[in-house]
Parts: structure tokens; sequence; C-alpha cells
């Protein structure tokens, strides 16, 4: 037995399939988005950058100061040892350049600083630092600079 088949399909517009899929759903199919230009990409990248943060005068002067006793070294009894070591105050006169209200303002934050840590008796910074070992020196510094900085000043 021979089956003959026979189909006379008429040739079927492509573009009819994509306009009846359409009909059946109306939301538009998602595109790729283009690339973007160079200037959207380097907003994006500034945009999720953090804020640059900018010490002021009297977090300046103390950093500086820590970096100078860091650098040259801490010394009791004497503002400039021989081999170029200072004591606090000798570290915030070197930092500040001169004494002017970054200084004053620096000086007595440092010194508030002492206080809480180590009681309201010191009168000044050099008999604070004189009193002290490196670490506590050093403990009073870095939590004068986290002040400053919290303070923004």
């Amino acid at each position: 037995m021979t089956t003959r088949t026979e189909t006379h399909f008429d040739p079927i517009d492509q573009d009819l399939y994509a306009k009846a899929f359409q009909a059946l759903d109306p939301t538009p199919e998602p595109t790729v988005p283009a690339v973007p230009a160079a200037p959207a990409a380097v907003s994006l990248i500034l945009a999720a950058a953090p804020p640059v943060h900018r010490p002021g005068p009297v977090e300046k002067t103390l950093t500086d100061a820590l970096a100078f006793l860091d650098t040259h070294g801490w010394a009791k009894h004497r503002l400039i040892h021989p081999e170029g070591a200072r004591c606090s105050i000798g570290a915030l006169r070197a930092a500040a350049g001169a004494r002017n209200a970054a200084y004053r303002d620096a000086g007595n934050l440092l010194l508030d600083e002492a206080r809480n840590q180590h009681g309201n008796q010191w009168e000044s910074i050099p008999a604070w630092n004189d009193s002290h070992t490196g670490a506590q020196v050093r403990s009073v510094w870095e939590a004068a600079i986290r002040r400053a900085h919290h303070n923004n000043i």
C-alpha cells in the first residue's frame, strides 16, 4: 500500500507569528540595554565612592604631632632632646609651626584627654608628659585624635 502525503501549505509570514504573540501578550520583551557611554560609567563610580574625610586643623595638628613623635622619638623632661626626640608639647609646636589657634585647641584637647585618662590633677602637658610612660602618653594622643575626628575639628 502506498500512502501519499501531500502538503499544500502556504508560506507563512514570520512577522505574523511575532504579531500574534504580541497580541496575546502586550508586555514588550525586555531589551538588552545599550552599553552606557564612558561619562555615565564614571559618574557611577564617583557616586559609589565613599566621602573623603578632610581633617580639621586640630585633628591635623594632633595627627602630625603624633607622626612627628613616631618619626623622631618621644622624650621626657626636655622640650627637645639633642638627638631630635621631643616631649608632647614640643611635638605640638613642631606640627603647628606656630602658636596659632590650631596649636592652642589641639593642646587643650590633649590636656583634657590626659585628665580624662589620668586624673584632673594635671595642670600642663609637660607635667603630664613627664609623669607617664610612652604607652600611656600614646594612648592619650590617639584618644585626642579620635575626639578631634569625631567632632570634625
